[in-house]
């Protein structure tokens, strides 16, 4: 059996490719923070590499480490962690491979929301699981309800993620306690993907934990502490589950990277993080309002940063649409179903994680094109 036939390219990263080799192209496309971390990841990064520290952690990554994220989760959600319960990855990704590893065996079910970061679908397939897509569009505020998820009773597991990727939606407090309640009850795994936790502009996001000592909750530094490259992410699980997969984790990662960890430690500067927040307010702002003059949007995004966009006025092909966007005007954007089938031919993404002067540029042409 081919367990990488029903894998589909990532066709974002089609376009960063593509999108390179044009020298005046105008990014849109992807979910890569630009704005520095904190001071101290150089710091504490260059001062692990001058200490030559080029061994091997233990597997679930540094306890100095893991104590500073059980920190974090006490000051931002009052939630009591213990470090034993958390586990460094290889970036979220990795987080979301043993996840699924150590909770579904092959032909298990586990509940997605269409559309939804592509990744998850090709982590299943790829270990024999079944994705189920269950409709989450602008008639459930882009969210998954208990109501619909009854629907499913052969599901495994439940895996959403607020803010959300394609969206920038949260899930409300309400709904995100009926949903670890329901998993719960149900004896049904419940992952919650919280990788934007932080970059959040209007209302409040919630950690999953503050309902559920169950829930696995799967984090990481690349888009709040804007450390993208060095590829480390976390994941928190109930104490049943932390062998099995430090048990996984000897064998595909040994560990996480190790200099990454050590620049980790100087993350937690919570001023230099609140002045990337306001710069990413400051463009999601300014690119949602020029957008909104162009095009339909269901969603005023709340977090993360993107823009999820209807193009029904000019296209019902969103891989078509984006394809001559960045042929004919030199505009990068992510069609719409790189995350799903969900109504996504008439959706594309703009993500802004360039600075306003860049997404000016793009709008005269977007305008201009379109003849608005």
């Amino acid at each position: 059996m081919d367990r990488t036939a029903n894998i589909k390219p990532f066709i974002v990263m089609d376009i960063v490719k593509k999108a390179s080799s044009i020298k005046d192209a105008v990014h849109f496309e992807i979910g890569e923070p630009d704005l520095p971390p904190p001071p101290s990841v150089w710091e504490f990064s260059e001062k692990a590499v001058r200490d030559r520290l080029n061994h091997y952690t233990e597997s679930l990554g540094l306890i100095s480490l893991r104590e500073k994220i059980a920190e974090f989760y006490h000051k931002k959600y009052g939630v009591e962690i213990s470090p034993s319960r958390i586990a460094l990855t290889v970036g979220t990704s990795g987080g979301f491979l043993v996840a699924y590893s150590i909770i579904l065996n092959s032909g298990d079910k586990i509940a997605l929301p269409d559309p939804s970061y592509p990744c998850y679908k090709n982590f299943a397939y790829l270990l024999d699981i079944n994705p189920v897509f269950i409709p989450a569009g602008k008639e459930t505020d882009y969210q998954l309800k208990t109501e619909h998820l009854k629907q499913y009773p052969d599901i495994r597991a439940v895996h959403i993620t607020s803010p959300s990727n394609p969206v920038g939606n949260i899930y409300s407090y309400d709904n995100l306690k009926q949903i670890a309640e329901f998993c719960e009850e149900r004896d049904v795994y419940f992952i919650s993907d919280e990788i934007y936790h932080g970059l959040v502009y209007e209302g409040k996001e919630h950690t999953a934990l503050e309902f559920s000592d169950k829930a696995i909750v799967i984090n990481g530094f690349s888009k709040y502490f804007c450390m993208p490259g060095f590829r480390l992410g976390w994941i928190i699980l109930p104490e049943n589950l932390i062998r099995k997969a430090e048990i996984v984790m000897q064998n595909i990662f040994i560990s996480p990277p190790t200099i990454s960890q050590y620049a980790a430690l100087g993350a937690f500067d919570y001023r230099h993080l609140e002045q990337n927040r306001k710069i990413f307010k400051e463009r999601r702002d300014f690119l949602y309002n020029h957008l909104k003059e162009l095009f339909d949007i269901d969603a005023k995004p709340e977090g993360a940063f993107y823009i999820w966009v209807n193009i029904e006025k000019y296209s019902d092909n969103s891989y078509e649409f984006s394809k001559k966007l960045l042929e004919e005007i030199h505009v990068a954007v992510t069609p719409g179903v790189d995350f799903g089938k969900n109504s996504t031919d008439k959706y594309i993404r703009f993500a802004y994680t360039k600075d306003i002067k860049h997404m000016e540029e793009g709008i005269k042409r977007l305008k201009d094109y379109l003849g608005c």
